[in-house]
């Protein structure tokens, strides 16, 4: 009789659309903007039986082996082409399952205010990853300072160099270092999420920007074969609503741009 009662406890309870019982989903991410973001979803999952569980790494290697080794559900803090090529290069199969915004990446500098005033054989530091680093260089070339082979593609290395008129000097560092070294060379390309971390604003304090046409959309991340997961589904769903759009849209005031 008792096990009847509780079985009948469960099917009213998922008839008025209560879950009997709460899923946990962990993801990992960085902490600006993407825990953040995050942070807005809790409640949203929550009133849907989900409890969202946020764990914060400072890297970009970290969160993807520990997505690929099952300690998370998924991971938000990457753009496509870094997932892809360190899919290559780690042999891991992990997927994008959403777009969720653009963090625009910047050139900040602690000594100068303007490209113009760089000195010939000025240093600047890049990421040291292949992506952020091929990226780094494209948008000194949209500046003016370099040329890049085309053929590189996308993934230019300081060795795709064609033309560098002032003769500049490459520092290439993990991307988590690169505000830290602002003191010690004329210029750093950065990626949004370490510059806000850091209290630099990309749209007020770069001294030049990458447009919002970047195809460097940031995602969530998930292994292969759960694509089909309903409750990434509706982490998914959580992100993309007008909730979290209001919320980038004001409090990143355009150094974070949503693309939904």
């Amino acid at each position: 009789m008792t096990r009847k009662l509780v079985l009948v406890a469960v099917v009213l309870l998922l008839a008025a659309g209560v879950p009997a019982a709460a899923a946990t989903l962990k993801v990992g991410a960085t902490p600006v903007p993407h825990a953040e973001i995050l942070e807005q979803a809790v409640a949203i999952l929550s009133a849907q039986g989900i409890t969202l569980e946020i764990v914060e790494f400072t890297d970009y290697v970290r969160p993807n082996l520990a997505l690929e080794e099952g300690d998370l559900d998924a991971n938000f803090f990457q753009h496509v082409p870094y997932l892809e090529a360190f899919n290559q290069d780690a042999g891991t199969n992990l997927v994008s399952l959403a777009g969720i915004h653009v963090e625009p990446l910047g050139v900040f500098s602690q000594k100068i205010s303007s490209l113009e005033e760089l000195p010939a054989r000025a240093s600047i530091a890049i990421p040291n990853d292949a992506t952020n680093g091929g990226r780094a260089l494209l948008l000194l070339q949209a500046a003016g300072l370099i040329t890049v082979d085309p053929a590189a593609g996308i993934t230019p290395t300081v060795f795709d160099i064609t033309a560098n008129k002032l003769q500049l000097r490459f520092v290439e560092l993990e991307a988590a270092q690169l505000v830290r070294s602002l003191p010690d060379v004329h210029a750093a390309v950065i990626n949004g999420n370490y510059a806000l971390q850091a209290g630099l604003n990309p749209i007020s304090d770069a001294i030049f920007l990458e447009g919002a046409e970047s195809p460097y959309v940031n995602v969530i991340a998930v292994r292969a074969e759960d694509v089909g997961r309903e409750d990434l589904q509706l982490l998914v769903q959580a992100l993309l609503t007008d909730e979290i759009r209001s919320f980038i849209l004001e409090k990143y005031a355009g150094a974070v741009v949503p693309v939904f």
